[in-house]
């Protein structure tokens, strides 16, 4: 077999474009490649003319090294231009539809790109005027549509010529060099720029090939974005620069249809999270999706009732990736038939890892990697066009993992997910999988609200109606989770948010979570007193009725000592106006001044 380090190491030295004509050449120009959303299947070769004829034209509107963005679907359409601005040696910069217009023109800033190739059809399927209207003061927004009636002879030329001399007709840029920008998902903050160069993209794809067995009858089908690097380096370069066919979807939302195509495709591997295959499965009848030999999870954890619903109803595996979009984005990975639950695999070849503490956890540490495959930095809109290099090469993850002696890792969270109440450290990755055991069916967020007394609490968002505390504490005591770790407050709303990329979008949820606190305070103020509540406004005016007289028995004892007082130095005068020493001879009356003692 070799060492799989050295030789991933060898073949990343490559450009993605080259990568994809050293495939293509391999294989027969009229093999399939590509299945459209629409069912077109196109060939091996159809995919190359068109990237040669496109990139002809793109290159007429762009400059070298030029960053320009790519606002499409998953599709054939969005491949091509891939292809085609890499065969001119621009960069591609992948952008988030669903992000909105004010992230958008962020991440543009941060990547300083100035024009977007998108397409009329899909601007009016997806119903984005008025985001291209926002958009369009800004950036020159190029459509596709009119591309194509710009592309000349000599495009066409170079589509039937650049397969064959592909050296010299296309651009061989340093492996080194960005290959595709993409960004950070967003989903606790502001999206950043993340430059992969040609090499990071073309190592992951190697480390993956060589963790995860196909098998030569694979059909991907893949429903993910290609703005998400997941989607775009495992869900589409993956198969099509190892000679797998792939059927592209343009949603993941469209849950009723994917099993549908998945069936009618004949395809064994899917791409997807958690989320969107469990409700996949749900919208599919029993070997509805049976065709499926594996399915590989990311960007959220999978959980036990997901893989035990795809065994038992339809026999294929849940595999769990973990990766970040600085990784490329697979760091780890279940294999077939080596599935422990908990885990997400060994980490992929030639990745390096270490773990730094983390006050208040133990048996678990902050994941740091470097590898082949770790991006060569940040973009940010502060610092326009400038990449921030990592230190010696070193990417924080920001999560908190365990590795064990076998090399398997599982992943507590991140860091941003931890409350810490009353000293002690809460994962909110707990809070929810605990959720997600009563509640299967559900889907469940958790978000840290402060608490007066404790530092911090925990807030569970649930789309379960009617949510009962006393059920989750009830799992909890069972199952030896501790009880800080059950949510203080349950709420119940109709649809948990969700980013386009299937991940959670946990901002969103913390203002759910802060609304509904509002929303509790508000509606406390305004209820009508309960019995509990009469009680203890009894007991409290009680209390200061005691205090009063209190106040009152001492103050009356008290004027009542100053009189004895008073009456006590009068006695003492008189008794000086008697006595010999007073001057008129006559003698104290003993008896009379004790009567009048006794009367006072």
């Amino acid at each position: 077999m070799g060492d799989p380090v050295k030789r991933i190491e060898r073949r990343s030295r490559r450009a993605i474009f080259q990568a994809y004509l050293d495939n293509a050449r391999k294989e027969k120009s009229d093999k399939i490649a590509v299945t459209d959303g629409d069912g077109r299947k196109l060939s091996l070769q159809e995919i190359t003319r068109g990237a040669f004829a496109l990139g002809g034209a793109l290159g007429r509107l762009t400059a070298r090294d030029e960053r320009v963005g790519i606002l499409l679907p998953t599709s054939a359409g969005a491949i091509i231009a891939l292809f085609a601005l890499l065969s001119r040696g621009r960069v591609p910069a992948m952008l988030n539809f669903t992000a909105g217009s004010k992230n958008l023109l962020a991440a543009c800033k941060a990547a300083e790109v100035t024009k977007i190739v998108t397409a009329k059809k899909f601007i009016e399927l997806a119903a984005l005027e008025p985001l291209i209207s926002e958009l369009s003061p800004t950036l020159q927004i190029i459509h596709l549509e009119d591309v194509r009636e710009q592309i000349k002879p000599r495009d066409k030329a170079l589509a039937l010529l650049g397969p064959i001399f592909p050296t010299i007709l296309a651009a061989t840029p340093d492996p080194e060099s960005p290959g595709v920008i993409l960004f950070t998902s967003g989903t606790e903050g502001a999206p950043k720029g993340v430059v992969l160069s040609h090499r990071n993209i073309i190592a992951n794809i190697e480390q993956i090939s060589e963790h995860v067995e196909l098998l030569p009858t694979d059909i991907f089908f893949n429903p993910l974005p290609t703005f998400h690097c997941y989607g775009l380096t495992a869900g589409a370069l993956w198969p099509i620069l190892n000679g797998y066919p792939v059927v592209f979807h343009p949603s993941p939302l469209q849950t009723k249809i994917i099993p549908k195509r998945i069936f009618e495709t004949g395809s064994t591997v899917l791409f997807a999270t958690d989320t969107f295959l469990s409700q996949y499965m749900r919208a599919s009848p029993d070997g509805g999706m049976s065709s499926l030999r594996i399915a590989v999870c990311g960007a959220e954890r999978v959980r036990d009732e997901t893989r035990q619903a795809a065994e038992r109803r339809f026999g294929f595996e849940v595999l769990e990736g973990y990766g970040v979009t600085e990784g490329s984005p697979v760091l780890a990975a279940n294999q077939p038939g080596d599935i422990r639950s908990g885990t997400v695999g060994k980490l992929l070849p030639a990745v390096e890892w270490r773990l730094e503490p983390v006050e208040g956890l133990e048996g678990a540490g902050r994941l740091f990697v470097r590898g082949p495959n770790i991006m060569q930095g940040y973009l940010s809109p502060e610092n326009p066009g400038v990449v921030t290099p990592l230190v010696d090469g070193w990417h924080d993850t920001g999560d908190i993992v365990s590795i064990n002696d076998e090399g398997y890792m599982s992943i507590r969270g991140r860091l941003k997910r931890f409350a810490k109440i009353g000293g002690e450290m809460v994962s909110l990755a707990v809070v929810e999988n605990c959720a997600s055991a009563v509640w299967p069916d559900n889907l469940h967020a958790a978000a840290i609200m402060p608490d007066p007394k404790k530092g911090e609490q925990v807030i569970l968002v649930t789309d379960k109606q009617d949510a009962q505390r006393s059920l989750l504490l009830a799992w909890a005591q069972s199952h030896g989770v501790p009880e800080i770790a059950v949510p203080k407050k349950l709420v119940s709303v109709d649809e948990i948010p969700v980013l386009g990329t299937g991940k959670i979008d946990y901002l969103k949820v913390k203002t759910l979570a802060e609304d509904a606190m509002i929303a509790a305070e508000a509606a406390k103020a305004e209820e009508p007193m309960t019995a509990f509540d009469r009680k203890e406004v009894k007991k409290r005016k009680d209390a200061v009725k005691n205090e009063q007289k209190r106040a009152e028995k001492e103050a009356k004892l008290a004027a009542k000592s100053a009189a004895k007082d008073e009456a006590a130095e009068k006695l003492a005068r008189q008794h000086d106006a008697y006595s010999p020493n007073a001057g008129d001879g006559a003698p104290a009356n003993d008896e009379s001044a004790e009567k009048k003692d006794a009367a006072e």
